[in-house]
C-alpha cells in the first residue's frame, strides 16, 4: 500500500477533511515556492552536505558507496550541533479542533521568515516492501545539508526499483507525509523550539531544533500512524529471525528503549551459533492479520559510546553527529568516539552493516519480549494472558538514557510499549498488541537487561535465555498459585516471595503500574481489564 502522492482536485475539499486541513495546506504549499530546490539525489545531497559550512569531510570511505547511490570515493561526513544532543519531548505539540488555527498563525509567520532563504527538498520512502510504503518529503533550509543528506540515507531514496514497487503497490486513502524544518527560527512563545505534529493529517513542523533524530523520529512518528490506520502494530524496537533449518524458524521482536539492549540483541550473531537475518533494530510494524512484519528503514541510527574509533563496526559508517575528531598517526581526519566530547554521539550505519537482512518476514512472530531495567524482576518472565502481556508492554518500566535530552538518565520510569513518539491515543496500541497475543498466537515473555536486586543481568545470561526459547530447551512454572506469569529457574537470580522484604518490592512495582494507568490523560485511557489484570497478579502474590 502506498499513499496519494498526487491528489486529484476532487480530493481537495471538506468532503476529504482527513486529507486536508489548515495546517497540512500551511505546510505543503511552503514546498512550492521559487525559492525551493528540490533535491533527487544522494549523489546531489552529499555534494551539498561536504560543502555546506562546518561540514567536516573525514578520511574514511563509505562502504560499498556506489551501490548506495554515492559515488566511488565518497567519505563519512560529519556535523556537531551546539548544546543539544539529544530529543527534546516538552517541545512536542499536538494539533487538535481547539489549538488549530493558534498554530496555524504561528506556522504562517514562521514560513513567512523563510521567504529570503534557500530551501532544500527532499523525498523518501518509508517501509521498505509494497504492502506498506509511504513517501515522505523534508524541506530544511540551506546550512543544514547535513540533515537533509542524512535523512535521505536513514530512509529510501527513490530509486528505479523502489519508484516501481512504490508505483505497483495498493494505494491508500491517505496523504504523504510532509516535514517542514528551520532551525535557525523561533516560533512565538516557544523559545526552547517547538515540535508540532497534526498525525491525522501526516505534517509536522520542527521549528528551532537542529538535532537529527528529531528528523528521523518526526518521520517515523506518522508513519506508524498512517500504518496504525491502516491494520498495522506500530513498534519501536528490534527483529531477527533464526533460522534453524530449511523449513523452521523462529521470530523475535525486542521492545525496548534507546540503552536497554534491543540493538545489542537484535545484531547478535550468538557466536555464530545460528544464522541471523534481521529485519531492524529500531522500527518496523506487525501486520494483525496475519503476524507479518516489514521494516521501516534501510540503515541504522547508533550511539558511537560503544564503538572505539578503530572498532571494525565503523567500517559502516554514513555521517556522524555530535562527535569529536582527530588527526591519527597516519595524518588521517579520524572521529573521536566513546561520547568523549559530549553524550549521545550518534552515528548512521548502512544497511551493510547486517550480514544478512531482510525487509519483509512473510512469518509469522513467533515471540515479543518487552525489555525493561526494573531490579524486582528476574532475568526472564513468561507472560501466560493476552491482557496482561499487552498491559505490561503498556507499562513498560525502563531507565532512560542520554537519547533524550534534559533527563536524569538511569532514573526508573514507564515509557508504553517502549515508544515515546506515539501520538495517537495509547488505547490503540494496548489493542493491536493484545489481539497480536490472542489472535495470533505470539508469545509474550519480559526480560531484564539491568539489574536483579543488585545482582548485574549480564548480556551472556540474556541472550542464552533466548536462545533456550528458540530451541524450546526452558521450563517455565507457576509459583504462588500465580496463573497470568511463569518463571524458570536461574541460580542466582530466582525470585523468593517467601522473602517479606522481596514480595513487598515486587508488588510495589506492580502498583506504581497500577498508578501509571490511573494518571494516564483522557485520550490514553485504558481499558479497565488492564488495570484488573495486574491487580490480579498482586492478589495472588499476597494469598
Amino acid at each position: 500500500m502506498s499513499t496519494k502522492s498526487k491528489l486529484t482536485r476532487n480530493d481537495i475539499g471538506q468532503e476529504n477533511s482527513h486529507l486536508y486541513n489548515k495546517v497540512r495546506t500551511t505546510i505543503e504549499t511552503a514546498y512550492y515556492r521559487n525559492n525551493v530546490e528540490t533535491v533527487s539525489s544522494l549523489a546531489h545531497a552529499y555534494e551539498l552536505a561536504s560543502k555546506a559550512p562546518g561540514t567536516i569531510v573525514s578520511d574514511l570511505p563509505i562502504h560499498k558507496a556506489k551501490d548506495l547511490g554515492l559515488q566511488d570515493d565518497a567519505k563519512v561526513l560529519i556535523f556537531n550541533d551546539g548544546i543539544i544532543t539529544g530529543r527534546q519531548a516538552k517541545a512536542r505539540k499536538l494539533v487538535n479542533k481547539s489549538n488549530i488555527t493558534k498554530y496555524t498563525d504561528v506556522l504562517r509567520d514562521v514560513i513567512y521568515n523563510s521567504r529570503k532563504k534557500k530551501m532544500y527538498h527532499g523525498i523518501a520512502y518509508v517501509g521498505l516492501h509494497e504492502d506498506f510504503m509511504v513517501k515522505a518529503h523534508l524541506l530544511i533550509p540551506e546550512g543544514y545539508e547535513n540533515t537533509l543528506y542524512s535523512w535521505m540515507l536513514n530512509f529510501q531514496t527513490p530509486n528505479y526499483e523502489m519508484n516501481r514497487m512504490y508505483d505497483n503497490s495498493n494505494e491508500i486513502n491517505e496523504g504523504d507525509i510532509f516535514l517542514y524544518s528551520d532551525p535557525d527560527e523561533q516560533a512565538l512563545d516557544f523559545t526552547e523550539g517547538l515540535s508540532l505534529f497534526d498525525h491525522q493529517h501526516n505534517v509536522a513542523a520542527l521549528i528551532g531544533l537542529r538535532y537529527f533524530g528529531e528528523h528521523k523520529k518526526a518521520t517515523l512518528t506518522m508513519a506508524w500512524s498512517i500504518a496504525s490506520r491502516n491494520g498495522y502494530t506500530a513498534c519501536h524496537g528490534g527483529q531477527k529471525r533464526f533460522n534453524l533449518d530449511d523449513t523452521k524458524t523462529y521470530i523475535a521482536g525486542v521492545f525496548g528503549l534507546s540503552g536497554s539492549g534491543k540493538s545489542t540483541i537484535t545484531h547478535s550473531k550468538h557466536n555464530g551459533k545460528y544464522d541471523i537475518t534481521v529485519l531492524h533494530d529500531d522500527a518496523f510494524i506487525i501486520n494483525n492479520k496475519d503476524g507479518s512484519s516489514i521494516s521501516l528503514e534501510p540503515s541504522y541510527f547508533d550511539k558511537v559510546q560503544d564503538y572505539p574509533t578503530g572498532s571494525e563496526e565503523n567500517k559502516f559508517l554514513l555521517t556522524m553527529q555530535n562527535v569529536g575528531v582527530t588527526i591519527d598517526n597516519d595524518g588521517l581526519v579520524v572521529p573521536v568516539t566513546e561520547d568523549i566530547r559530549n553524550g549521545n554521539g550518534r552515528a548512521l550505519k548502512s544497511k551493510f552493516w547486517t550480514p544478512h537482512r531482510a525487509y519483509k518476514f512473510d512469518n509469522k512472530v513467533d515471540a515479543i519480549f518487552w525489555i525493561m531495567k526494573d531490579d524486582s524482576l528476574p532475568p526472564i518472565i513468561k507472560v501466560n494472558s493476552s491482557v496482561l502481556g499487552s498491559t505490561l508492554g503498556a507499562t513498560l518500566a525502563t531507565k532512560r538514557s542520554s537519547a533524550e535530552h534534559g533527563v536524569i538518565v538511569n532514573r526508573l520510569v514507564i515509557e508504553p510499549y517502549a515508544n515515546p513518539f506515539r501520538l495517537y491515543p495509547l488505547k490503540n496500541d494496548y489493542t493491536k498488541f493484545k489481539d497480536l497475543f490472542k489472535n495470533t498466537g505470539i508469545d509474550c515473555y519480559v526480560i531484564n537487561t539491568g539489574y536483579f536486586l543488585n545482582k548485574n543481568i549480564t548480556p551472556k545470561i540474556t541472550l542464552g535465555l533466548i536462545e533456550s526459547i528458540v530451541e524450546k530447551d526452558i521450563e517455565f512454572h507457576t509459583i504462588n498459585g500465580i496463573e497470568d506469569i511463569s518463571f524458570t529457574n536461574i541460580e542466582g537470580y530466582n525470585p523468593d516471595f517467601k522473602d517479606q522484604k522481596y514480595k513487598e518490592l515486587f508488588i510495589s512495582r506492580l502498583e506504581s503500574r497500577v498508578d501509571f494507568i490511573d494518571h494516564l490523560f483522557s485520550q490514553d485511557i485504558l481499558p479497565t481489564e488492564a488495570r484488573k489484570s495486574i491487580l490480579k497478579v498482586i492478589k495472588e502474590i499476597k494469598k
